[in-house]
Protein backbone atom coordinates (compact mmCIF):
# COMPACT_ATOMS: atom_id res chain seq x y z
CA UNK A 1 0.00 0.00 0.00
CA UNK A 2 2.85 2.71 1.26
CA UNK A 3 4.47 1.44 -2.73
CA UNK A 4 1.21 2.10 -4.45
CA UNK A 5 1.35 5.74 -2.16
CA UNK A 6 5.22 6.76 -3.22
CA UNK A 7 4.37 5.99 -6.78
CA UNK A 8 0.93 7.67 -7.29
CA UNK A 9 3.06 10.69 -5.40
CA UNK A 10 5.80 10.26 -7.76
CA UNK A 11 3.26 10.50 -10.96
CA UNK A 12 1.35 13.56 -9.91
CA UNK A 13 4.68 15.16 -9.33
CA UNK A 14 5.98 14.01 -12.79
CA UNK A 15 2.68 15.28 -14.71
CA UNK A 16 3.00 18.63 -12.58
CA UNK A 17 6.87 18.94 -14.35
CA UNK A 18 5.76 18.24 -17.67
CA UNK A 19 2.63 20.51 -17.57
CA UNK A 20 4.83 23.33 -16.71
CA UNK A 21 7.64 22.62 -19.27
CA UNK A 22 4.71 22.53 -21.76
CA UNK A 23 4.00 26.53 -21.22
CA UNK A 24 4.94 28.43 -24.46
CA UNK A 25 7.39 31.23 -23.75
CA UNK A 26 6.06 34.76 -24.27
CA UNK A 27 8.10 36.35 -27.03
CA UNK A 28 9.44 39.44 -25.95
CA UNK A 29 8.41 42.24 -27.91
CA UNK A 30 10.69 43.73 -30.41
CA UNK A 31 10.38 47.32 -30.65
CA UNK A 32 9.98 48.79 -33.98
CA UNK A 33 12.91 50.84 -34.74
CA UNK A 34 12.23 54.37 -34.45
CA UNK A 35 12.92 56.54 -37.37
CA UNK A 36 15.88 58.89 -36.52
CA UNK A 37 15.34 62.64 -36.01
CA UNK A 38 18.09 63.76 -37.96
CA UNK A 39 17.90 64.26 -41.45
CA UNK A 40 20.61 64.58 -43.87
CA UNK A 41 20.27 67.35 -45.27
CA UNK A 42 20.92 68.08 -49.28
CA UNK A 43 22.42 71.11 -49.95
CA UNK A 44 20.80 73.60 -51.54
CA UNK A 45 22.78 74.53 -54.98
CA UNK A 46 23.64 78.41 -55.14
CA UNK A 47 22.37 80.81 -56.98
CA UNK A 48 24.25 81.63 -60.39
CA UNK A 49 24.11 84.84 -62.31
CA UNK A 50 22.91 82.79 -65.25
CA UNK A 51 20.90 84.39 -68.68
CA UNK A 52 17.33 82.42 -68.83
CA UNK A 53 18.58 82.32 -72.71
CA UNK A 54 21.33 83.23 -75.18
CA UNK A 55 19.83 84.17 -78.64
CA UNK A 56 21.38 81.91 -81.67
CA UNK A 57 23.65 84.11 -82.68
CA UNK A 58 27.38 83.74 -83.86
CA UNK A 59 29.75 83.48 -80.59
CA UNK A 60 31.40 86.60 -80.39
CA UNK A 61 34.84 86.66 -80.83
CA UNK A 62 35.88 90.79 -80.24
CA UNK A 63 38.90 91.12 -78.93
CA UNK A 64 42.12 89.71 -78.43
CA UNK A 65 45.14 91.08 -76.73
CA UNK A 66 44.01 94.77 -75.60
CA UNK A 67 46.28 97.33 -76.13
CA UNK A 68 48.79 98.27 -73.72
CA UNK A 69 46.97 101.62 -73.73
CA UNK A 70 43.92 100.99 -73.69
CA UNK A 71 42.04 101.63 -70.72
CA UNK A 72 41.92 99.69 -67.55
CA UNK A 73 39.48 101.01 -65.29
CA UNK A 74 35.97 102.37 -65.77
CA UNK A 75 32.97 104.04 -64.02
CA UNK A 76 29.53 102.93 -63.99
CA UNK A 77 27.10 105.99 -63.30
CA UNK A 78 23.53 105.13 -61.92
CA UNK A 79 21.38 107.46 -59.80
CA UNK A 80 22.31 106.51 -56.99
CA UNK A 81 25.99 106.97 -57.39
CA UNK A 82 29.08 106.44 -59.33
CA UNK A 83 30.73 102.11 -59.08
CA UNK A 84 34.40 102.29 -60.59
CA UNK A 85 35.64 99.31 -61.61
CA UNK A 86 39.59 98.09 -62.20
CA UNK A 87 39.56 95.58 -65.26
CA UNK A 88 41.56 92.23 -66.14
CA UNK A 89 42.74 92.43 -69.61
CA UNK A 90 45.54 89.71 -68.63
CA UNK A 91 43.00 87.37 -67.53
CA UNK A 92 39.86 88.30 -69.98
CA UNK A 93 41.26 90.17 -73.09
CA UNK A 94 38.48 89.49 -75.26
CA UNK A 95 35.62 90.15 -72.24
CA UNK A 96 37.59 93.27 -71.07
CA UNK A 97 37.91 94.29 -75.41
CA UNK A 98 34.51 93.64 -75.67
CA UNK A 99 33.22 95.54 -72.46
CA UNK A 100 35.23 98.52 -73.62
CA UNK A 101 34.06 98.63 -77.07
CA UNK A 102 30.34 98.38 -75.86
CA UNK A 103 31.03 101.38 -73.80
CA UNK A 104 32.72 103.69 -76.81
CA UNK A 105 29.48 102.89 -78.44
CA UNK A 106 27.38 104.30 -75.81
CA UNK A 107 25.91 100.68 -75.54
CA UNK A 108 25.00 100.42 -71.94
CA UNK A 109 23.45 104.03 -71.50
CA UNK A 110 20.35 103.95 -70.25
CA UNK A 111 19.85 100.13 -69.72
CA UNK A 112 19.16 98.90 -66.14
CA UNK A 113 19.83 96.84 -63.34
CA UNK A 114 17.40 94.07 -64.07
CA UNK A 115 18.82 91.49 -61.46
CA UNK A 116 19.00 92.61 -58.06
CA UNK A 117 19.57 89.72 -54.94
CA UNK A 118 21.38 89.79 -51.43
CA UNK A 119 25.03 88.91 -52.87
CA UNK A 120 24.33 90.18 -56.40
CA UNK A 121 23.29 92.77 -58.91
CA UNK A 122 23.29 92.77 -62.70
CA UNK A 123 22.97 94.18 -65.88
CA UNK A 124 23.78 95.58 -69.03
CA UNK A 125 20.65 93.32 -70.76
CA UNK A 126 19.26 95.07 -73.80
CA UNK A 127 15.69 93.54 -73.62
CA UNK A 128 15.48 94.18 -69.87
CA UNK A 129 14.44 90.87 -68.52
CA UNK A 130 17.86 88.62 -68.70
CA UNK A 131 16.79 87.14 -71.96
CA UNK A 132 18.93 90.19 -73.85
CA UNK A 133 22.24 89.66 -75.93
CA UNK A 134 24.34 87.65 -78.17
CA UNK A 135 27.65 85.08 -77.47
CA UNK A 136 30.77 85.02 -76.77
CA UNK A 137 33.38 82.65 -75.35
CA UNK A 138 33.69 82.19 -71.68
CA UNK A 139 37.10 83.44 -70.48
CA UNK A 140 37.81 80.98 -67.03
CA UNK A 141 40.68 81.64 -64.91
CA UNK A 142 41.92 80.86 -61.57
CA UNK A 143 41.30 84.31 -60.08
CA UNK A 144 38.87 84.33 -57.00
CA UNK A 145 35.45 85.45 -57.30
CA UNK A 146 34.73 88.11 -54.29
CA UNK A 147 32.94 90.90 -52.89
CA UNK A 148 33.50 93.20 -55.91
CA UNK A 149 34.18 91.13 -58.26
CA UNK A 150 32.84 92.04 -61.86
CA UNK A 151 31.51 88.66 -63.85
CA UNK A 152 30.07 87.57 -66.82
CA UNK A 153 26.54 86.03 -67.12
CA UNK A 154 25.96 83.29 -69.13
CA UNK A 155 23.81 80.04 -69.60
CA UNK A 156 24.06 76.32 -69.20
CA UNK A 157 26.82 75.82 -71.45
CA UNK A 158 30.06 77.02 -69.44
CA UNK A 159 31.77 77.58 -72.10
CA UNK A 160 29.64 80.23 -73.83
CA UNK A 161 28.89 83.67 -71.98
CA UNK A 162 26.80 86.28 -72.85
CA UNK A 163 28.18 89.10 -74.61
CA UNK A 164 26.35 92.19 -73.19
CA UNK A 165 25.31 91.53 -69.26
CA UNK A 166 27.37 91.70 -66.37
CA UNK A 167 27.25 91.19 -63.30
CA UNK A 168 28.87 92.70 -59.61
CA UNK A 169 29.10 90.56 -56.48
CA UNK A 170 28.26 92.65 -53.36
CA UNK A 171 28.31 89.36 -51.02
CA UNK A 172 30.26 86.28 -50.99
CA UNK A 173 30.37 84.39 -54.35
CA UNK A 174 33.22 82.63 -54.36
CA UNK A 175 31.49 79.04 -55.97
CA UNK A 176 31.85 80.83 -59.21
CA UNK A 177 35.24 80.90 -59.04
CA UNK A 178 36.49 79.09 -62.25
CA UNK A 179 32.85 78.78 -63.73
CA UNK A 180 32.33 82.44 -65.19
CA UNK A 181 34.37 85.25 -66.56
CA UNK A 182 35.86 87.59 -63.80
CA UNK A 183 36.97 90.13 -66.02
CA UNK A 184 37.33 93.01 -63.08
CA UNK A 185 36.61 94.14 -59.42
CA UNK A 186 35.09 97.18 -58.02
CA UNK A 187 37.27 100.06 -56.59
CA UNK A 188 35.29 102.46 -55.36
CA UNK A 189 31.16 102.38 -54.64
CA UNK A 190 30.33 99.28 -53.28
CA UNK A 191 28.04 100.94 -50.98
CA UNK A 192 26.44 102.24 -54.35
CA UNK A 193 26.42 98.57 -55.64
CA UNK A 194 24.30 97.60 -52.61
CA UNK A 195 21.78 100.12 -53.46
CA UNK A 196 20.65 98.85 -56.59
CA UNK A 197 17.13 97.95 -56.79
CA UNK A 198 15.64 96.37 -59.94
CA UNK A 199 15.17 99.03 -62.79
CA UNK A 200 17.47 101.21 -61.48
CA UNK A 201 19.46 102.47 -64.81
CA UNK A 202 22.76 102.48 -66.23
CA UNK A 203 23.05 106.33 -66.76
CA UNK A 204 26.63 105.77 -68.99
CA UNK A 205 29.81 104.14 -68.54
CA UNK A 206 32.77 105.16 -69.13
CA UNK A 207 36.69 104.02 -69.56
CA UNK A 208 39.75 105.93 -68.31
Amino acid sequence: MVQCMKRLILFSISMIVLSGCSLVKQKTPTATPTPSTTQTVQPTPAPTPEVSTIPDTNIATQGGTVEKTAPKQATIKTPKGEIVVELYPTDAPNTVQNFLTKIKSGYYTNLTFHRVESWVIQGGDPVGNGTGGGKMLTELSARKFEIGSLGVARGGDINVSNDSQFFICTDDCSWLTGQYTNFGKVTKGMDVAKKMAVGDKILGITAN
